[in-house]
Formats: C-alpha cells, structure tokens, sequence
C-alpha cells in the first residue's frame, strides 16, 4: 500500500504491521486520528518537531526509515491476512540496508515476524544481519491498553547511542 522509506545508512527503520485505512487512503504512513506516531518521534527526540503523515518522506534526513510487514493490504491488524512472505521480505530488506535497529511498532508485527504466539517488548536477542531488533508498544489509537511511552524512550536511547551488534 505505502511505498518503503529505506536507504542505507539508517540509524533506525521502524515497521508496523500494515497501513491502517485512513494511511492507505491518503497515501500516508500512520495518518489515523489518534495514532501516537508523529508525537511520539518528537516527544522521545527521534524527530526535532512533530511532523504531520504528509511529511514522512523528511525521516531519512533524520536518519529513520519506515515500512511494514505486509504490503499490499490495509486495516487494523484483525483484517490483516499475514504470511510468512511478508518475514521474508522483510529480512531482505534489512540485509540490504542494514539499518542499525529495526523496531517493530506492536507485538503483532514482531510476534508474525518471530512466527511466536507473544513477545516481550524491547532489545531483542535476534538480529537481523548487522541489524539490531526491537519491540516497541503499538502508537496505534486501538493499542492504547499497552502504551508505555518509556520503552519508546528506551529505543531513541539505544538509537542515539547507536548500539550495535
């Protein structure tokens, strides 16, 4: 549906699960009203400002990239059909790329992507080549029983810091 932000030399590429609705409407990621995204980046300082959806191409310049783990679908993760071919694609583009962290916006997207029925959120033992793997709680509106801001907080950290493997 959204076309990948990913180039190398990102620090950070976070990847949800698919488009909602209103993103694959408008062509934008996380545009759905009362998603978290876009203040959250700000908020933990992965972002100088909040940006608006229509601006995710800036993130590269900020050293962040985004995509999902299954393209050509949208809506909440209950309409979703995922598949394995969207963890294989995926692992291919972070050997590609090779950002430094790629961050899982939910437990959905990473539990899909583990093949596991539940993860836990954080610093992951997994990697993906040179690539270091977080979970982070979902910014969706539909998440909001596990928000936790704080773990957002921990992944600029371990951005900043530029952690590796």
């Amino acid at each position: 549906m959204l076309e990948d932000v990913l180039q190398r030399g990102l620090k950070l590429v976070i990847c949800g699960s698919a488009a909602g609705q209103r993103s694959a409407h408008l062509g934008q990621y996380y545009a759905g009203r009362g998603n978290k995204f876009w203040a959250t980046l700000a908020t933990v300082g992965l972002t100088p400002r909040q940006l608006s959806p229509s601006e995710y191409r800036l993130l590269p310049s900020f050293g962040l990239g985004l995509t999902d783990l299954v393209k050509g679908q949208s809506g909440g993760d209950a309409t979703i059909v995922f598949g394995s071919a969207g963890a294989a694609s995926l692992r291919a583009k972070m050997l590609l790329y090779e950002p430094g962290v790629l961050c899982f916006n939910g437990k959905r997207a990473a539990a899909e992507y583990f093949r596991v029925r539940d993860v836990e959120f954080g610093l992951q033992s997994k990697t993906i080549g040179v690539t270091r793997l977080f979970v982070a709680p979902s910014t969706s509106s539909a998440a909001r029983g596990s928000w936790d801001e704080s773990i957002w907080r921990m992944l600029a950290d371990i951005v900043r810091a530029g952690v590796t493997v």
